[in-house]
């Protein structure tokens, strides 16, 4: 067990979950930059033509950086009505869906200005949907190299990801294309439900260099 640092994303993998379950306390980075091209605001979920990027739009600004708490959210198309009907199209099937679909639908029915906040809230309610309680806290200031945390950052990355190599679970595609491992949290919400804390408590992440 540690005291651990990670990024906030939008719905969290699964090794974010692992990271956080197997921590003593959690702290989510609150004075970074944003840059593109991470978890941040995208999240992978099983379609039916395999792995389905699902991205929310911000608005870049003219300034060279730009602090990932200030990013603002692109509504001007309907993004969160698409990913609903991605999400449906891929899990309605799934032996969950149904069960969770009432306690995250409105995640995509309520305009969100914040890309921080929501994703808080889009974590606060997964938290709520597999009831877990986990001890989160922002942090205060930005530090390169935190001499007292498990430094979990380099998790947002998704372009540099490596296998993890986590137990397979069913997923509804697997027949089609296998097992794809560490999706968003919600793959494994919707295909094992309940049995998801079990699931992460039971894998090991050793990603951190």
């Amino acid at each position: 067990m540690s005291n651990i640092l990670i990024h906030s994303t939008y719905f969290p993998n699964i090794a974010h979950f692992v990271a956080m379950l197997q921590a003593d306390s959690i702290t989510i980075e609150w004075d970074d930059n944003f840059q593109k091209q991470t978890y941040r605001n995208r999240c992978y979920v099983y379609g039916a033509n395999g792995k389905l990027s699902l991205n929310v739009p911000v608005i870049h600004t003219q300034k060279q950086r730009q602090k990932y708490r200030n990013v603002k959210i692109q509504n001007t198309e309907n993004w969160q009505r698409n990913h609903w009907k991605s999400l449906e199209s891929a899990y309605r099937t799934s032996p969950f869906f149904e069960f969770y679909e009432d306690d995250l639908k409105f995640l995509f029915e309520t305009p969100f200005e914040n890309l921080y906040d929501f994703n808080t809230l889009c974590f606060n309610t997964i938290c709520t949907c597999l009831q877990l309680d986990l001890p989160v806290e922002k942090s205060l200031e930005y530090i390169h190299q935190p001499p007292d945390k498990v430094d979990y950052r380099q998790l947002v990355n998704a372009k540099r990801e490596k296998p993890f190599g986590f137990e397979k679970y069913v997923q509804v595609f697997s027949e089609k294309h296998g097992f794809i491992e560490n999706l968003s949290i919600l793959d494994l919400l919707f295909n094992e439900g309940p049995n998801a804390i079990s699931y992460l408590e039971s894998q090991s992440l050793n990603c951190h260099d």
